[in-house]
């Protein structure tokens, strides 16, 4: 892997800087008391600065959005010799939801809580990943396009993260959810190594 150039890194310290001093101003005031342009000001950075690198103001607080959905290919595409795909995807959703007990994100996850706007872009979040991780599980299985199995198992594991966060023991919700949607894994493949049906003879017309 190739090392980021200058400019990639100048863009990046940006969006790092623009995120932190949004998310500071955001657990001293209050996420909705805080405009766009304080933060730009703030930050030092032009508005359309800004907005070049997040697209809405909720991506401000969930700036990490991007590298999640790498972390799910990556799941599907570097995952252990003998490891399946449900398994594989479990273990990342369980890497993912220890990041809701971890030291010190009490206070993120208040602020979220403490916003509608914020509550909702935290479920649904997820949900846009679901071409990427479709589009890796057919690649995985030798498809050239994602099938609608595939795109509707994406769907469901995507679909674990805004349950796991609304339950009491967020780990045990995600071995809850993926024990009842793995024994679907074996249709998808199952789908995936058929053979795809012939044009239908046309009826006769005698």
């Amino acid at each position: 892997m190739t090392e980021p150039g200058r400019r990639e890194r100048k863009k990046a310290a940006t969006r790092r800087a623009i995120a932190d001093t949004a998310l500071r101003m955001f657990l001293e005031r209050g996420y909705d008391a805080v405009g766009i342009r304080e933060i730009a000001a703030a930050a030092d950075v032009a508005i359309t600065t800004l907005f070049a690198h997040f697209p809405s103001k909720e991506a401000l607080v969930f700036d990490e959005d991007g590298k999640r959905e790498e972390w799910l290919v990556r799941a599907v595409t570097d995952r252990e010799p003998g490891r399946s795909v449900p398994q594989a995807l479990r273990h990342q959703l369980h890497v993912t939801v220890r990041d809701f007990a971890r030291p010190g994100t009490a206070p993120f996850w208040e602020l979220v809580d403490s916003s509608p706007a914020l509550r909702e872009y935290a479920s649904t979040m997820w949900l846009r990943h679901e071409d990427a991780l479709a589009g890796a599980i057919a690649a995985d299985l030798g498809l050239a396009e994602p099938s609608p199995a595939c795109r509707a198992f994406a769907r469901y594991v995507l679909g674990v993260y805004p349950l796991a966060r609304e339950a009491e023991d967020p780990a045990a919700a995600v071995d809850e959810i993926f024990d009842l949607i793995t024994p679907g894994w074996e249709a998808v493949v199952s789908r995936a190594a058929a053979p795809e049906p012939g044009p239908r003879p046309r009826p006769s017309r005698r």
